[in-house]
């Protein structure tokens, strides 16, 4: 099986954890960085690749199959029409991008080239994500009354170092909302419309401290969510499953999908409903887990990028669904400064 080579723009955080999934996979070879950062000469020299400066010296210097893209949100939009114009299939970091114009312009340029553009969403990667849609969409819970999430810890302060990380397009909403609008909607369907308000009580900078959204989904199921980077609670994905090595582990679940006929706590699965009828509330429920074991997404995800790049799977979320993801999202901020239900129909 030839090996895939893919060039890393932006050697952060996440670039890391992307260098960490190629490592871990055979067949996958990362040929070239491009980060103008003095961090990042010393992360091309552990890895033995070229640095360059920019994404075009690094397409110009270096035979990419594709391109990874981990730069901050604000910088997604011309590595990956630059990629693409080059040739390179395209796995970029969410959100997509910082807007839904930028968005478009990216799955313009996919659709142009008919090259493939994939998003790093890579809770679509875990058995938890994908038995909860089986489990909804099945009819296990009958039609979905309601959903109710939240996402709310406390970031250390460090992480505002950067003064980017200040602005409103690194806030919680479009840096960490995200994940879970993304979740809500390849478990229980198209978002209809959004409203929300939000508020910096907190720190007073441009972006939120606190979200609260209510969301109507096209099945008729109403949502609501709490977001906040500024609250101590044991309720967030990543406690939820110890995704990320940096945050505890709490076991907490963050999410509940209430149907007509049962509910499940998520992402650690427990299914609630009735044993016998009437299935109603004067009888007892039921409790049944689903114990799910997960291999890393970000390796999960390298794989699969690799063998989309060589014809064999279909993409997992390609930069039109992910465009649905970031507009149902961003509809918070609309609706936040309008005061009015933003509708995506």
């Amino acid at each position: 099986m030839a090996e895939i080579r893919l060039g890393l723009v932006g050697a952060g955080v996440i670039g890391q954890r992307h260098i960490g999934a190629i490592r871990d996979c055979d067949d996958i070879e990362l040929c070239a960085i491009a980060d103008p950062s003095a961090v990042a000469e010393k992360t091309a020299h552990e890895a033995g690749v070229p640095l360059f400066a920019d994404t075009a010296s690094m397409l110009a210097g270096a035979q990419c199959d594709g391109v990874i893209i981990s730069t901050p949100t604000e910088h997604h939009l011309r590595p990956a029409l630059s990629a693409l114009k080059a040739g390179a299939h395209v796995l970029i970091e969410k959100p997509i991008c910082a807007t839904v114009d930028e968005a478009q312009q990216i799955v313009a340029g996919a659709t142009k080239t008919g090259l493939h553009v994939l998003v790093a969403h890579q809770r679509r990667y875990y058995p938890q994500v994908e038995k909860a849609r089986d489990l909804v969409q099945g009819g296990a819970l009958g039609p979905l009354v309601a959903v109710s999430g939240q996402w709310t810890l406390r970031k250390h302060e460090s992480y505002y170092d950067p003064d980017w990380r200040k602005k409103w397009q690194a806030g919680p909403v479009v840096t960490n909302l995200i994940h879970d609008m993304d979740a809500m909607r390849y478990i229980c369907g198209e978002v209809e419309s959004v409203m929300a308000e939000v508020g910096s009580p907190i720190l007073g900078w441009e972006k939120e401290d606190v979200a609260a959204l209510t969301i109507r989904f096209s099945s008729g199921a109403l949502g609501s969510f709490i977001l906040s980077d500024q609250a101590t609670s044991p309720w967030t994905w990543e406690m939820a499953l110890g995704e990320n090595i940096s945050i505890p582990r709490t076991g907490e679940n963050a999410m509940r999908f209430m149907g007509r006929d049962g509910s499940l706590e998520f992402p650690n699965l427990v299914l609630w409903n009735h044993a016998a009828p009437p299935f109603d509330w004067t009888q007892p429920l039921t409790r049944e887990a689903f114990p799910l074991t997960a291999e890393d997404a970000y390796t999960v995800q390298m794989r699969h990028f690799a063998a989309v790049i060589r014809g064999e799977e279909p993409p997992r979320i390609d930069a039109a669904d992910a465009t649905r993801s970031l507009a149902a999202t961003v509809a918070v901020m609309e609706s936040a400064r309008t005061g009015q239900r933003v509708s995506l129909a």
